[in-house]
């Protein structure tokens, strides 16, 4: 496996964007559908089921509704489906099935361009996700300006780092029906114990340590600290394990799906 040369990759990775762009903006009224209504959902059923019964949480010294607790989370959970179905059901299928790989490479396009220009993708939706989530968020009075708009950049870096463990996925799978198995073994857990719906000190401490290994945990917890308005200097660890993480798992998915298309 060679690591990836950045000398391969141009200005030309922009126009495998734009041709995922373009094919979005045919079907966007149904992609806008799911980010706006999935969080009145979540809202609806744990504002008026849950919260009722578990009354407030305490979060760094602020007490909040379970609403509120769980409103960034529900943000976090959309930027990683967001950017981890794009890079795997739906690159595959680009790669296998529609084989609009081959047509980009008989383009100028090299393939490190073609599969960064993936992940890019994957992060712009999962930003688009996000927005979309903040603004109805908004509307129900669960986010605090203007620390709130620091969802966009965070959403990119998430996006991109899902989108990188996607692609790194997708590199590795036989079949598109063996997805089943990452999305069990990795994305559920992280759905379910990365701090989503409940505080992580609840957990043994075994559990913590585990969940602090998990990308999730530190987007929800950065999540939180910008649309609550909840500072503190333990969210810079939170931000140098997404940076690190990503600069790590980047490059490596593109050097794994090269020696998958070419051998």
């Amino acid at each position: 496996m060679k690591w990836p040369n950045p000398s391969r990759i141009s200005a030309r990775t922009f126009r495998v964007w734009q041709r995922n762009y373009d094919i979005y903006r045919q079907n966007w009224k149904i992609s806008f559908v799911p980010p706006l209504l999935e969080p009145l959902m979540y809202i609806l059923a744990f504002g008026v089921g849950l919260a009722v019964m578990i009354g407030e949480l305490d979060l760094a010294g602020v007490k909040l509704s379970y609403t509120a607790f769980i409103a960034p989370a529900l943000v976090a959970i959309a930027i990683m489906y967001n950017a981890f179905f794009e890079t795997t059901y739906n690159s595959f299928v680009r790669m296998y099935y529609q084989k609009t790989f081959d047509a980009l490479l008989a383009t100028p396009l090299n393939l490190e361009e073609i599969i960064l220009g993936e992940m890019f993708w994957a992060a712009t939706k999962s930003m688009i996700a996000a927005i979309l989530m903040g603004l109805v968020i908004s509307l129900c009075g669960f986010f605090v300006y203007p620390g709130a708009f620091l969802i966009i950049p965070l959403a990119a870096l998430g996006g991109l780092l899902f989108a990188a463990l996607g692609m790194i996925c997708t590199a590795l799978v036989p079949g598109i029906e063996t997805f089943n198995l990452p999305i069990f073994l990795g994305i559920t857990p992280m759905f379910l114990f990365s701090g989503t719906f409940f505080p992580l000190q609840h957990l043994p401490l075994w559990a913590q340590g585990v969940a602090q290994c998990l990308p999730l945990t530190h987007l929800v917890t950065l999540a939180r600290a910008c649309s609550l308005g909840i500072w503190s200097v333990e969210l810079w660890f939170s931000v140098l394990y997404l940076l690190l993480f990503t600069l790590v798992f980047l490059p490596l998915a593109i050097a794994l799906m090269v020696r998958r298309i070419i051998t």
